[in-house]
């Protein structure tokens, strides 16, 4: 198949130069190139010519992520930015402006509901924080003034699925743009855009580069946006680095098939979890209620539902303490989607700045652990966890 993520991750995307090409792609680490002269210079630099100037406007190595992760999304274009916040940033400051107002999950990562409640407040926007599972809660909240709605594919850390679809009409009948952080996700396993979603963001530092090495950012889609996101990544020094352009691209490789081993390990895991005395919750989505698993069926592709999943111990942060100092070949590491199994406390990490009440309404408690499920063998993983259980 043309489109499928097995083809496009395992086949090397390079600028072709001469009658040969090298088989890897290049590291490209000039932050300068040379013109002709002025009239080349200005017609590169409008996008008449193709080519490179200044490696902050554009770099092979980001364009050749970047048309990698576009073939993915199958987007229209796509943008590399220098981390998965950066992203987040170029949608906000591409698209709003002062007086607009934005609809945000109250599930999303800490630092975006950050970044929309706190930080685009100084620039006169304003942010209504809201539960995007109801859908009435939404419509409620969007009005004539909201420019965009924010959520996540898969909530972190509860995975809660969005029903991207459905959240596109709302989005759509008050002349908004759904923007939707398909992160814990990634594109083999939900593409947004084919159910409505205007742009995408990805952390490519996270399952695409899937190494823990780079920080980098991802914002795709399939309008006319692209000259005008492009100015402002430039303009606000979002850009990337070609190295860790180059790096993701390695990583980006083996996508497929360290998620299809991750994807798989984490459903049996959640079913192992769910099953033991000292774990009072699991959330995963093939556990969840009728209805967040026919969305999984409707928006995930290949039958995945994802690497990660959660887990609530029964004695709180002790029983979080115990659990991790006895599994300690899991490491505690606040990041995800790399190709070795980690584990997160989402209380004292990705959701410190919210008050105890705000995350118990989210549903985290003390005791809620974080899984990233990476490539090891499930038994191994197994053993761990077992080994961690045993110590609450």
């Amino acid at each position: 198949m043309k489109n499928n993520p097995d083809d496009i991750c395992a086949r090397p995307q390079i600028t072709e130069q001469g009658g040969t090409r090298p088989h890897s792609a290049p590291l490209y680490l000039a932050s300068v190139y040379e013109c002709r002269d002025p009239e080349q210079a200005l017609s590169l630099l409008r996008g008449d010519e193709v080519g490179y100037v200044y490696q902050r406007d554009r770099h092979p190595n980001s364009d050749e992520l970047a048309e990698k992760c576009r073939q993915l999304h199958q987007a229209e274009w796509a943008l590399v930015t220098s981390s998965g916040m950066a992203a987040l940033a170029l949608a906000a400051l591409g698209s709003l402006q002062a007086g607009d107002h934005v609809v945000v999950s109250h599930q999303v990562y800490g630092r975006s509901l950050q970044l929309f409640d706190r930080e685009m407040s100084r620039l006169g926007v304003r942010a209504s924080v809201v539960d995007t599972q109801s859908l009435d809660e939404v419509r409620a909240a969007v009005g004539s003034e909201t420019r965009l709605l924010l959520v996540e594919t898969i909530s972190n850390p509860m995975l809660q699925i969005a029903d991207i679809s459905s959240l596109a009409e709302i989005a759509h009948a008050a002349k908004a743009r759904l923007l939707v952080d398909n992160t814990f996700a990634s594109p083999v396993v939900c593409r947004p855009l084919d159910y409505g979603a205007d742009l995408v963001m990805e952390s490519i530092s996270k399952m695409i580069n899937g190494h823990s090495d780079v920080m980098l950012g991802l914002l795709c889609g399939r309008d006319d946006s692209e000259p005008h996101l492009r100015d402002q990544l430039s303009v606000w020094g979002l850009a990337s680095s070609p190295f860790d352009c180059w790096l993701a691209s390695r990583g980006l490789a083996t996508l497929h098939l360290r998620m299809e081993r991750a994807c798989d390990s984490a459903r049996k895991l959640a079913d192992l979890l769910a099953a033991q005395p000292a774990v009072t919750a699991v959330h995963y989505p093939t556990l969840l209620n009728a209805a967040q698993q026919q969305l999984a069926q409707q928006q995930f592709l290949a039958d995945r539902a994802g690497s990660m999943l959660t887990f609530t111990l029964a004695e709180g942060l002790v029983g979080a303490e115990r659990f991790m100092a006895a599994a300690r070949e899991i490491p505690f590491c606040p990041s995800l989607g790399e190709v070795a199994t980690t584990i997160s406390h989402p209380s004292s990490t990705s959701h410190r700045g919210l008050s105890a009440e705000q995350q118990r309404h989210l549903g985290i408690e003390e005791g809620t652990l974080r899984l990233s499920v990476g490539t090891e063998s499930l038994d191994f993983v197994q053993d761990v966890i077992m080994t961690g259980l045993a110590a609450v």
